[in-house]
């Protein structure tokens, strides 16, 4: 496994968006700042809030994308090229229709599952090798009403196991930006840290 340089949590910018299913990536990223003192930057040249941080000994860049989901590759390639960072050493977060609320998968590669920010990333970007945390948000039942599900807030209950789910994920980080892929994935996907 190579190294982990950059993470990019996904959302929808503004206020409307913040709460909702689609923004638990934008959460991911915002309470790993909290819990480690880091502030993110407005950076136009990378169309989002960025910056380079210290995290378990590794210098790693995060980066919200304020492009809004559909244009998130536009973010990302731009602070990747700019950088020099493969697809290989990317980890990208984001909302799991097909997961459980409180679930949290990682896995490498892949398709992009109908989901517009990880389409427009691989388009972007020239391929789909990059590292996912999935985080589980359900699945409403039917995918005509799949749009309005993602773009409103979860329950109560499921908030708070979309919390859990975020936490978890940032306890494997340590594992993961050590190159420990196994061990992050089996802590997570055994959920071993509750």
């Amino acid at each position: 496994m190579k190294k982990i340089k950059l993470i990019v949590g996904l959302g929808n910018p503004g206020m409307k968006y913040s709460q909702t299913r689609h923004n638990v990536g934008f959460m991911f990223v915002d309470v790993l700042c909290h819990k480690y003192n880091f502030d993110l930057k407005e950076n136009k040249k990378f169309y989002g809030y960025a910056n380079k941080v210290d995290l378990h000994d590794h210098s790693i860049w995060l980066l919200k994308p304020e492009t809004f989901m559909n244009l998130s590759g536009k973010s990302v390639a731009a602070l990747a090229n700019f950088y020099k960072i493969q697809n290989d050493e990317i980890l990208v977060i984001y909302d799991e229709l097909d997961l459980p609320p409180g679930s949290a998968k990682i896995k490498k590669g892949g398709g992009h599952g109908g989901h517009n920010g990880l389409r427009d990333i691989i388009a972007m970007t020239g391929n789909n090798d990059f590292y996912r945390l999935r985080l589980g948000i359900g699945h409403p039942g039917h995918k005509s009403q799949v749009v309005s599900w993602v773009l409103n807030r979860a329950t109560t209950d499921d908030e708070i196991s979309i919390a859990r789910a975020i936490d978890n994920g940032i306890d494997v980080l340590g594992d993961l930006l050590d190159g420990k892929l196994e061990k992050a994935m089996k802590d997570l996907h055994t959920n071993k840290l509750d």
